[in-house]
């Protein structure tokens, strides 16, 4: 694999990554908070992905890392196995860092495949509403944070499911006895024996974990709203320090940037507020501890491997995949527009496989090409692939030698910065045009939007894909028929003639038709076209033109075969002008021609037909038609 190093451009790549790992430091912490595995492990991620998703990827100025979406989904993944392994992180690890290896290794085997140059083919108004969708389940996942309310420590709440846990644990008991095959009504003494060493802490610990699980998500943030504002008491202001804390960060993060681009207002926040807070408020929550040193290598992945717990989330790995596909992509075509390069798609797609691959070996969770830090590595300086890797670079070198002072952030700074994350991942262009966009559009975007918020990101997206073809397929076919004219000769006058067709209405009867057929005849328009053949009515002969169509799919060559069928059945001879390219192809390949219409009745153009139509009204074409030719 040829790297293509360039050291010409040393000095604006040194500067371009250098300024893009600064702005992906605070990102990557929050991410990794968010996702809940910790701010480590989205500081890992963003130094494995940016390094090497830029040492092998396709798109020489592209800086990678935890993103928006990508951390959306990874968060599904991990409350899910979570809730498998009561709550228990370790336990739940290696089946996490499993799933996030899956949608590595299947990113290269897309890439491999060259299926790159297809999501470009995605339609808009699932892109849009997909991640305005994301917008809205990060500004709601961190409102109680933000309020500083935290279901798993709220005492009443987590009572409430008590009785809910202990139903838990029996059953797991009695699923445990049916696979050593125990669950037999002689031995059923093992389960109250069992039952007997349950404790209050397994109880209160898996209640815990089901008050975490209800809570998570859009739903559960707001059911829980009313509850966490309830947790505020007024009059003591270390109730609200955290709503005080992630208020102030977004104030910076909107406000530096009136005062200056230069720095990322978004460090500014994370820093003075951080120091603030460390200063002055004697306690309060911190993001967890943030070890020092490399990260080590998790062989459990694989010694502790066990299908069962990544089987249901197998859809999860895939759809990380393809978003992580999609998020790098449309970043490259940004970067390619601001560079007036062209990036190569299938080999982004490998490189940002490997990156991912990579950073779940080490405990850091998935990401793709991040769209805000690309524009800044291209402003400042960055050329070529070696930005991304020296983003790479100074995020280890914070990890191994910050971590004790990133260990102090506040929790709630990092909710700060991701509602502001939230904020500007909407997509307003699409939303801004909601009116004049046409309805079909509307609905899919706003269909998506709802799905990814309500139901699922996978929903949403497999949805959204299938509504958006429908519609698509059902817009071509309007226009192929809008397009297609059928009527007799004699009637032409009030119709659009060919150009080559000004002056046969004087020549030829009214026992003749003409077929247009103006673009692809697919699945979409086949019914349409039987529909309107089997209409018509005491004709004799038919003449189809094909001159404007490029493409017959299947359908559309069954849909002709039955037409033509049936006109013959009538008697009525049929006639092909201007068969070319794939039609005449597929037509040959499925022996319609020769096989249901003699090659004698098909013409290399219009005017060869005339002829043959002047010859058989001569010859008198309804005594014998098999005989014009």
């Amino acid at each position: 694999m040829k790297f293509g190093f360039n050291f010409k451009h040393f000095k604006g790549d040194l500067f371009g990554g250098i300024t893009a790992g600064i702005v992906a430091l605070p990102l990557a912490l929050a991410f990794g908070l968010q996702s809940g595995l910790g701010a480590t492990a989205g500081l890992y991620g963003a130094v494995f992905i940016s390094f090497f998703a830029a040492l092998f990827g396709g798109t020489n100025t592209q800086i990678s890392g935890p993103t928006a979406p990508m951390t959306a989904v990874s968060m599904l993944a991990v409350s899910g196995i979570l809730a498998l392994n009561e709550g228990n992180l370790e336990k739940a690890l290696p089946a996490i860092l499993m799933v996030f290896l899956m949608a590595g290794l299947i990113q290269m085997g897309l890439g491999f495949l060259k299926v790159g140059k297809y999501i470009r083919y995605i339609p808009y108004p699932v892109v849009s509403g997909f991640m305005t969708g994301i917008g809205v389940i990060i500004l709601f996942t961190q409102v109680l944070p933000m309020l500083g309310y935290y279901p798993k420590e709220d005492v009443k709440y987590v009572n409430e499911f008590l009785p809910l846990a202990e139903e838990v644990i029996l059953e797991g008991i009695l699923k445990e006895e049916a696979a050593e095959e125990l669950l037999v009504l002689e031995d059923f003494k093992e389960t109250i024996k069992r039952a007997s060493q349950i404790s209050q802490d397994d109880i209160l610990r898996e209640a815990s974990t089901l008050a975490k699980s209800e809570a998570s998500g859009v739903l559960g943030s707001l059911k829980l709203f009313p509850r966490a504002l309830q947790s505020i008491n007024f009059s003591d202001w270390k109730s609200y320090i955290d709503l005080i804390l992630s208020l102030l960060t977004i104030a910076i993060i909107y406000g530096f940037k009136r005062i200056t681009t230069a720095i990322p207002s978004t460090l500014v926040a994370l820093v003075s507020v951080s120091v603030v807070a460390f200063i002055f408020i004697p306690d309060y929550r911190t993001i967890g501890t943030i070890p020092s040193g490399f990260p080590d290598l998790h062989f459990e992945i694989f010694t502790g491997f066990e299908f069962g717990l990544i089987q249901p989330y197998i859809l999860t790995a895939v759809s990380l995949a393809i978003l992580g596909a999609i998020d790098s992509l449309l970043t490259s075509v940004v970067a390619d527009n601001m560079t007036k390069t062209k990036h190569d798609p299938n080999k982004e797609l490998v490189g940002q496989g490997i990156g991912n691959s990579i950073a779940s070996l080490f405990g850091g969770i998935p990401g793709a090409g991040a769209t805000i830090r690309t524009v800044v590595n291209i402003n400042s300086g960055g050329k070529t692939k070696l930005s991304g890797m020296v983003a790479g670079v100074l995020l280890m070198i914070v990890l191994l030698s910050l971590g004790p002072f990133a260990s102090q952030i506040p929790a709630a700074v990092l909710a700060g910065i991701l509602i502001t994350v939230g904020i500007g991942v909407m997509d307003y262009k699409g939303l801004k045009h909601i009116r004049q966009l046409p309805i079909s559009e509307v609905l899919v975007m706003l269909i998506v939007l709802g799905l990814t918020v309500f139901v699922g990101l996978i929903e949403a997206v497999g949805i959204g894909l299938v509504l958006a073809c429908i519609l698509f397929m059902k817009k071509i076919s309007d226009v192929v028929d809008h397009r297609t004219k059928s009527a007799p000769l004699r009637e032409f006058s009030r119709e659009i003639p060919w150009s080559d067709e000004g002056d046969i209405v004087d020549k030829v009867g009214n026992k003749i038709y003409i077929k247009h057929l103006d673009g692809p005849l697919f699945f979409g328009f086949a019914s349409r076209f039987q529909d309107m053949v089997n209409s018509l009515k005491e004709i004799e002969i038919v003449i189809i033109r094909m001159d404007k169509v490029p493409y017959v799919d299947q359908s559309g060559l069954y849909a002709m075969e039955d037409a033509i069928q049936n006109l013959q059945a009538q008697g009525i001879t049929v006639a092909f002008t201007d068969i070319h390219g794939q039609p005449k192809d597929m037509f040959n390949e499925f022996n319609l021609i020769p096989g249901l219409v003699s090659s004698k009745y098909c013409f290399k153009n219009f005017s060869d037909c005339m002829d043959w139509l002047e010859d058989c009204l001569k010859n008198g074409h309804s005594d014998k038609t098999s005989d014009c030719c």
